[in-house]
Parts: C-alpha cells; structure tokens; sequence
C-alpha cells in the first residue's frame, strides 16, 4: 500500500537547498509504514495541479492506496476560476471520483492556517474554502483531516511567541536563500512540518481503524 500525496507548499517536499522550510508531507514517512509518494508542489492549485501532476499520480495509484488531497492556499487567490463553492470543489470532487475509480481511497484535508494572531486567537484566512472542503467530504462519504481546525488550536495553544518556531522567520544573513532575511507565516519549519505529519498520521491510522474498508495498520508515531 502506498501513500499519495496531492497539495500546494504546505505539503510539498523540502527543497535541499531552502531546509528547514518544507511542507508537513516531506515527513510524513516518517510515521507511516507503508511508502509515500509525494507529488505536492509550491503554489499549485486544483487547476494546474490537475494539468501538471495528477495524472503522473494517478498511473502510481494501485488498488487499496490512499491518496490525501490539501489545496485552498491558492485556490483563493483565483476566486472566479477556483470558489469555493464552484471550480475549486469541482476539481476536488472530479479527484475524489477518479482515485475511487482506480479501488483506492481518498482523504480530503482542510488548509493548514496561517499564524495571524489578533491578541491571542488565530485569525481564519482561508474564508469559505475549509467550510466547503467539509461539505464536500460529507456528501462524498471521505473521510476529512480537518488540518484548519487543529492548527488553529495547536497555535493559540502555543501562544503568539512559542508558535512563531513553527514556521520560518530568518534573521538577515541566517539563511542564504534569504539573505535580507524572511518573516513567513505560511511556510513551515522542519519543526512545524514534522508536528503537522505526526498529526496526519494519526489522523489516518483512525480513519483506517475506523472504516472497515481501510486497513488498519498500526501506524507507530515518534514522539
């Protein structure tokens, strides 16, 4: 069984040369068995994730894997092309179909937030993208990680300083690929990414003890 991986940034692998930045599926291997194909890339939408990478998925997809799919970061930025309640489910519901189509399973994920405290509380960002995502997954019978939610406590619970480790902030002269230094809520640290996949991992090791369609394969987590 393998895992594949379908989303924007905030799941994509690390890029060697930006570590520690990376999205939370360049280590979600790490707390999975089984193996892990990540296809995720910076800025990719549904739109031209579904130009430039889902078919590449799709022909590794066999019967009885997993394919967890995370967009809206992006998606927003298009609202006449990708709403939420127009292309942006659309092609969501049109990838859902066709991994079903090939006897596997599919999983929807809900955004990551951005750290954008007002006093203590997080700030949603995304507007109806998470709600709709929600939806969708119930009308379709899939089974949703629902990443807006828990990271959203998992930074008001850490707090306005505590969570800033999460993401990437470079002084200047830290890191050389921002020499003029970076100031990034978005984009995880290996710390944040790490803490987001021990997450999805648990999230998925439940649905698959949950659902009698999924196996259950005792996912062993660390830390």
């Amino acid at each position: 069984m393998t895992y594949h991986l379908a989303g924007d940034s905030t799941v994509a692998d690390p890029k060697p040369d930006e570590l520690p930045l990376s999205g939370w599926g360049g280590f979600l291997g790490r707390y999975v068995e089984d193996a892990v194909r990540n296809h995720a890339f910076g800025g990719a939408t549904t739109e031209t994730f579904l130009a430039e990478r889902w078919l590449p998925l799709l022909d590794g997809v066999e019967p009885g894997d997993t394919v967890l799919i995370q967009f809206g970061h992006n998606d927003q930025k298009e609202p006449e092309l990708l709403a939420a309640r127009g292309g942006y489910t659309a092609r969501l519901r049109g990838m859902v179909e066709d991994v079903r189509s090939r006897d596997a399973h599919a999983i929807l994920c809900t955004s990551p937030e951005r750290r954008w405290f007002d006093g203590e509380r997080i700030t949603p960002t995304h507007g109806d993208y998470p709600d709709a995502v929600r939806d969708l997954a119930e009308q379709l019978g899939v089974p949703l990680i629902d990443l807006t939610v828990l990271t959203t406590w998992l930074y008001e619970d850490l707090g306005p300083a505590a969570s800033k480790d999460l993401f990437c902030h470079f002084a200047p002269g830290e890191h050389p690929v921002w020499p003029a230094g970076k100031e990034d809520d978005t984009h995880f640290h290996e710390r944040g990414a790490t803490r987001i996949a021990a997450y999805v991992a648990r999230a998925v090791r439940a649905i698959e003890r949950a659902d009698g369609n999924l196996p259950a394969r005792g996912l062993e987590l660390m830390g």
